[in-house]
């Protein structure tokens, strides 16, 4: 961190501070930065919101012909074990290592090097991925049993078949990934995030075009070729803006630029805290593959709708962070001052919205899961069966999105070992309470074995919490006390709780009704409730809301 030095008055002052037409041009200039930031920011978020959007249609589709079958349950294993090469080389550890270097050299107006960068981690990439995906074939077998050891026979057979189709769509999408970077530095940010919409759309045209002629086995094979297509699509609809911005693009590793090798340094650290996260999600597949027909396919379904909050709360405020919190300057006292306030501010932004998100979940989670798939195959008691495993996965959401937040202050100062060993920890205790909770528990509580899913979700979310309380404390000993105040969560808990006792009255008064139709109304009057009763109860953020929602609908007006 650099020392902001204080001059003595009237002696040292800047140009900026000494012309008052320079200040003004020059507070003008950080205007402008602010307004672009929200600028990009809100095409960030546009981009995430499509492509969840048509990510919940997909899994409509899907719930429609596939319900909760042996058959769902094959797809979704299967896609996981190829799927680990797009998380691990994907956006996150891609991003993190190519992306400050390449963004650099064009603020720079090296825009030569730049292209050599660029086209030296596409190749290592490309080769990088050709090499994995064929080793991924070969080993289908093994990474089956490894990752899914319960099933066995045909259901296993089917799997590695599977597994075999969507090796190369997964390399297809870690590819993806570079074209996100290229685009995200020469802020095209709306094609980069949207552009999964693509592949959505593919997935959905090979379920409707064959579900109606075809089992469920045969679909899946359909199903498994259409991702591979989409993955290709998805490249394809950023490829022409990537092309215009690429000018000098060649074949070539170039290792022998420091540029370079500046990324591939950079490349293994992140690749471990991103091999960390995904350890989490192969270990409740593994435990859910021991658990009856369907238990697997719910635990997706319900981690669809899980990841909405997470992603439009949690990692758009944190992502929205992490330039700011870098940003600060001057001695120790003032940069803790500094990150105290801008992440107590930010954590109130998520609980204002991840509070009402947790406990609409965990009470009314019948209704949300009944209105997005509901519908074919996926009946009534598919909703309460995934709705029992989304209450658990609420029971840590909070904890999840604001531990996003406390990482991202932790990268900021440039401390990437202290949110990671908590991760480990975080993942080792959800694998062991997992084990006990989803294999075990339900027997010993005379429960069915099927319900132990929500067991596995719920550990889940202990194991957020730890990890969040590790992480504040770890933070707080660093730059001093930070946190939700004890009141400010209170009267969002309250205001949720009211909220909810009103949606569960419509519940009660409209049984039987289409879900769709009665999701508008308990949802609606949920809503409702809660943002008057933060009113009321005099809720900074809900007033913040109130301005901006006034301030649009006066430029409106005008």
């Amino acid at each position: 961190m650099m020392e902001r030095q204080r001059p003595a008055s009237g002696e040292g002052r800047s140009e900026k501070e000494s012309d008052p037409r320079a200040a003004e041009e020059w507070a003008g200039r950080k205007e402008g930065t602010r307004a672009a930031s929200n600028r990009h920011a809100t095409l960030v978020a546009s981009g995430i919101f499509l492509s969840r959007i048509a990510g919940l249609l997909r899994d409509r589709v899907f719930a429609y012909y596939f319900g909760s079958s042996d058959a769902a349950d094959i797809f979704r294993a299967a896609f996981r074990i190829p799927n680990l090469l797009q998380n691990l080389f994907g956006e996150g550890a891609l991003s993190a290592s190519f992306i400050p270097v390449y963004a650099n050299l064009l603020a720079r107006k090296e825009e030569d090097e730049a292209d050599e960068v660029a086209s030296a981690v596409f190749c290592m990439l490309a080769l990088t991925m050709s090499c994995l995906v064929l080793a991924g074939i070969l080993a289908a077998p093994f990474l089956t049993a490894v990752i899914a050891p319960g099933f066995t026979g045909e259901k296993l057979d089917q799997t590695i078949f599977l597994v075999r189709i969507l090796f190369p769509g997964a390399g297809l999408l870690a590819i993806s990934a570079w074209c996100l970077g290229i685009l995200n530095s020469h802020r095209r940010f709306f094609i980069s995030y949207s552009a999964p919409v693509a592949w959505n759309v593919m997935m959905i045209l090979s379920m409707v075009a064959f579900g109606g002629r075809l089992d469920q086995m045969a679909l899946t094979k359909v199903l498994a070729w259409g991702s591979v297509a989409g993955s290709a699509l998805q490249i394809g609809v950023q490829l022409p803006f990537v092309l215009r911005l690429t000018r000098r693009f060649s074949v070539s590793i170039g290792l022998a630029k420091e540029s370079v090798r500046t990324v591939v340094r950079n490349f293994p650290p992140m690749l471990v805290s991103r091999g960390v996260v995904q350890i989490s999600a192969y270990i409740d597949t593994l435990i859910a593959s021991f658990l009856p027909a369907g238990a697997l396919a719910a635990i997706v379904y319900a981690q669809t709708l899980y990841i909405l909050p997470v992603s439009l709360f949690g990692m758009s405020v944190s992502a929205a962070e992490l330039p700011a919190f870098s940003s600060a300057l001057g001695d120790a006292d003032e940069v803790s001052a500094y990150l105290r306030a801008r992440l107590n501010a930010a954590l109130r932004s998520i609980a204002f919205f991840v509070v009402p998100s947790a406990v609409a979940f965990f009470a009314l989670g019948d209704v949300v899961v009944g209105a997005i798939y509901q519908t074919g195959r996926f009946g009534r008691q598919d909703s309460i069966y995934v709705w029992a495993i989304i209450a658990g996965y609420a029971i840590g959401l909070l904890a999840t999105t604001c531990g996003r937040l406390y990482a991202s202050a932790f990268y900021a100062l440039r401390d990437t070992r202290t949110p990671l060993g908590f991760a480990v920890l975080r993942v080792l205790l959800a694998a062991s309470l997992g084990y006990v909770a989803a294999l075990h528990l339900p027997h010993f509580l005379g429960f069915e074995a099927r319900w132990g899913a929500a067991g596995l979700a719920a550990s889940a979310g202990i194991a957020g919490w730890l990890e969040l309380v590790l992480l504040r404390g770890a933070l707080n000993r660093r730059i001093g006390p930070t946190g939700l105040a004890a009141s400010f969560a209170g009267r969002l808990w309250l205001a949720a709780a009211i909220a909810a006792a009103a949606g569960w009255g419509v519940k009660l008064a409209m049984h039987g009704d289409h879900p769709i139709k009665l999701a508008a109304a308990c949802l609606g009057l949920y809503g409702a409730v809660y943002f008057s009763m933060t009113a009321a109860l005099r809720v900074p953020e809900m007033g913040r809301l109130i301005g901006k929602a006034a301030r649009l609908a006066k430029t409106v007006r005008r």
